[in-house]
């Protein structure tokens, strides 16, 4: 039936009967009874609306606390229908409550930075990774103008030529930030932040790391190219020829070891390189390491070694080069007549191998980045000693694959201390730990 018959035919009804009702008593006890009646109705029936109106006034003044009556009559599919409305109204109330707690939640896990403004720029909300970028803080800086708390010349044009096609990289509170704003609704714009610091890191490691072994690649070539076109342009006595000879040999072992170490990094940092662990024989291990050292020196060097601890689980393949590449360095860094001291020893935390030696030393400036690839404290003495510029960054990615860490201790003119700190849980347990343990469990 059409909505409007079901609202107009019972109050139609209603009204019918009532004066029907009046006319009856009209006839039996005279007219004036029945306007009074009459009259009486209508004031019951007005009272009732009011009083409906009333309490429906009430809860549209309050509509969560205030409760709606059952009604009368027409009344009761409107607060029927109030009802209901109220009811759809809370539960779409509850989702998109949900919904934006969920929306908050995984803007607060962005690892970009989202700023909210509005036309003119001032700030209504921000995650904690712009918070982070920008140095803003969202109950401080609310209702604030965006361009007063971001000072930094660039992304103010930015703002005032609005052209926002392409997005701007700046230099912002020591990070390299990628800024871009992305208008939405009519007042409203979005400010978002990319922290690419860390990738002009990588990139700017790519491109030294290319410049680097470039250089170091292009040196003995030089050198074997250059003896090459002296040997076919003229004859040369034999003496000359074997020190070109012999020249060319060893900037060729040179230019090996380099690949090599550059080989072995890729395969460290390789994912698809996996650590094969093994029972690592210590003692056979330093005695090698010992062994490579004396044979570097050429007894030049007093050179001990001390093993005092336990084998251990790991790859002897990269254990060997990463102590071998400590040791080396302790020898080519040693002037004749030094000592190096090689231990193995076992403490509370682990297992500690120790390279000390009395050589020309390091200054505090240089021994956070000794690791990088390529990095040179003094490049003139390291074409002396023949090293590849990779063999600390060697150690350090061998450690990360086995859990350990590189201690470095070093004072220019009075030697240098290295410490690998090896986990307790890298022991291999001893025999009687083994047999007790499934009886333990």
């Amino acid at each position: 039936m059409n909505p409007k018959l079901l609202f107009w035919v019972p109050a139609a009804l209603r009204t019918a009967l009532v004066a029907a009702g009046c006319a009856l008593l009209g006839w039996m006890f005279g007219w004036m009874t029945g306007v009074v009646v009459a009259l009486l109705a209508t004031m019951v029936m007005v009272f009732v609306q009011l009083s409906y109106l009333y309490q429906l006034s009430n809860w549209m003044d309050d509509p969560q606390s205030a409760k709606l009556p059952d009604g009368w009559g027409a009344w009761t599919n409107i607060f029927s229908r109030l009802y209901r409305m109220r009811r759809d109204d809370e539960k779409n109330q509850t989702e998109l409550t949900e919904w934006l707690a969920r929306f908050r939640q995984a803007m607060h896990l962005l690892p970009d930075g989202v700023v909210i403004m509005d036309d003119v720029l001032f700030l209504e909300w921000c995650n904690p990774a712009a918070e982070k970028h920008l140095g803003l803080t969202h109950e401080r800086d609310k209702g604030m103008r965006v361009t007063n708390l971001v000072r930094n010349p660039d992304f103010m044009d930015y703002i005032i030529l609005g052209r926002y096609e392409q997005p701007l990289t700046i230099s912002f509170r020591e990070r390299k930030l990628i800024v871009h704003i992305i208008p939405f609704e009519n007042r409203r714009q979005i400010l978002v932040t990319h922290d690419a610091t860390e990738t002009e890191r990588i990139e700017e490691m790519r491109r030294d790391f290319i410049a680097n072994a470039s250089h170091e690649l292009r040196t003995p070539l030089t050198v074997i190219v250059g003896f090459l076109e002296i040997a076919a342009s003229e004859g040369l006595d034999v003496a000359t020829r074997n020190a070109h000879l012999k020249l060319m040999t060893e900037q060729g072992h040179r230019m090996q070891h380099l690949i090599e170490d550059m080989l072995t990094l890729s395969r460290l940092e390789s994912v698809d390189y996996p650590m094969r662990p093994e029972t690592v024989d210590v003692r056979r291990l330093m005695e090698q390491v010992a062994s490579d050292a004396r044979a570097l020196s050429a007894g030049k060097h007093e050179i001990t070694l001390q093993i005092d601890g336990p084998d251990v689980v790991g790859s002897y393949e990269e254990l060997h080069s990463a102590f071998g590449n400590l040791a080396s360095n302790a020898v080519r860094y040693t002037p004749a007549g030094g000592k190096i001291a090689l231990v193995w020893r076992e403490f509370e935390g682990g297992i500690k191998f120790k390279v000390e030696d009395t050589g020309i030393g390091i200054s505090p400036e240089h021994i956070s980045r000794l690791t990088e690839r390529f990095y040179r404290v003094d490049k003139s003495r390291s074409r002396e000693t023949q090293g590849t510029g990779l063999g600390l960054a060697i150690v350090k990615h061998v450690l990360l694959r086995h859990g350990g860490t590189l201690q470095i201790k070093s004072e220019a003119g009075k030697g240098s201390t290295f410490i690998v700190c090896l986990p307790r849980s890298a022991i291999v347990p001893k025999q009687a730990e083994l047999l007790l343990s499934p009886a333990a469990a």
